[in-house]
């Protein structure tokens, strides 16, 4: 990169979100709308992208849980980003410290190394909750390139086809392609996108797809183990991973050679997920219901099911706030006193 450009590129996101559509479809509709503006090609020869190397600075969705801003950082991996940014107002950081600081103090009661690093970081969060300042760009801040997108354009989910996160389409292009498998996992999920899925895979029996479930951590494992989402999952027919990476790595398990794959995880290079695979990337939402249909659904089938996380929306996307759960305040307790 020349050394006069700058070194950020922006997204801004205006307006609300559209019902149906989800995080990973707005982590997706970051290179759709790159591609729209001739900052991102999809063709290795002569490739043009606009955030290789770069900072990519999100703005516009201030009011994101942290757990939901990492949903969009950890995709800039995939556009070859050097960083990212999330611009969020300060209530989410706050409730996201205290679940933290939480959580430390409970792993230093349970014995977890080192614990003087861990205390360190603890002094380091409650320092800053007594006095919280957030960094902000400045005013005439220049950036490589500015990319807008407005949310109520955003009315679909958008994946990503096989086998290129670049190669980013609306469902209704999609829509019908056959699905052999199906996995929801990776470091891109979260508790919530788990029983969300549970929601959509109810009384279900035999789908026909072979389903792999596996949450990021031990600890999501076992909160969902407890809401009762293993049983609906086994009940239809998914193999229950060991939480971590497992497919998204390729290291733990491989898909069927040659399966077409409907994935929740951060990437779809050629043979990643099992040799010969094709990926499709996208959200733990649209990949549940691929696992029931078979298939990719339409964008009018795909609203008629998800509506009905409407009603449940707050409990099903409730995250792990450990200073709200019972197991961990004892511990957690004791460490203060």
């Amino acid at each position: 990169m020349p050394l006069d450009m700058p070194e950020s590129v922006l997204v801004r996101f205006k307006g609300e979100m559209q019902p149906g559509v989800t995080l990973r479809d707005l982590v997706n509709a970051i290179p759709y709308y790159a591609i729209k503006q001739g900052l991102l090609t999809v063709a290795k020869q002569g490739k043009k992208n606009v955030f290789s190397g770069r900072i990519l600075e999100i703005e516009g969705l201030p009011d994101l849980k942290v757990e939901q801003a990492f949903e969009l950082s950890d995709a800039s991996a995939e556009r070859s980003a050097a960083g990212c940014t999330v611009r969020l107002n300060q209530a989410p950081i706050i409730e996201y410290l205290h679940s933290n600081i939480t959580l430390l103090k409970y792993m230093i009661a349970q014995g977890y190394q080192d614990p003087r690093s861990l205390a360190r970081r603890v002094e380091k969060m409650e320092a800053w909750l007594a006095q919280p300042e957030l960094l902000e760009p400045d005013a005439d801040a220049e950036y490589a390139a500015v990319i807008e997108i407005d949310l109520k354009d955003v009315h679909e989910p958008i994946v990503a086809c096989p086998n290129d996160p670049d190669d980013v389409k609306t469902l209704s292009e999609v829509a019908g392609a056959k699905i052999d498998e199906v996995f929801i996992g990776s470091c891109m999920t979260n508790i919530g996108h788990f029983r969300a899925a549970s929601k959509l895979l109810e009384g279900q029996r035999d789908i026909p797809t072979k389903l792999w479930v596996a949450p990021p951590t031990k600890m999501d494992a076992a909160e969902l183990s407890k809401e009762g989402h293993y049983g609906t999952f086994g009940s239809a027919g998914a193999r229950m991973e060991m939480p971590g990476c497992s497919l998204c790595m390729g290291n733990q398990a491989q898909v069927k050679e040659g399966a077409t794959v409907f994935s929740t995880s951060t990437r779809n290079f050629p043979n990643r997920l099992g040799r010969n695979s094709n990926v499709y990337l996208g959200s733990a939402e649209l990949a549940a219901i691929c696992s029931r249909l078979g298939r990719i659904p339409t964008k009018e089938e795909y609203l008629a099911d998800i509506g009905i996380l409407k009603a449940k929306d707050k409990e099903i996307y409730r995250y792990m706030n450990f200073d709200q759960i019972a197991d961990y305040q004892p511990a957690a307790a004791d460490v203060a006193a």
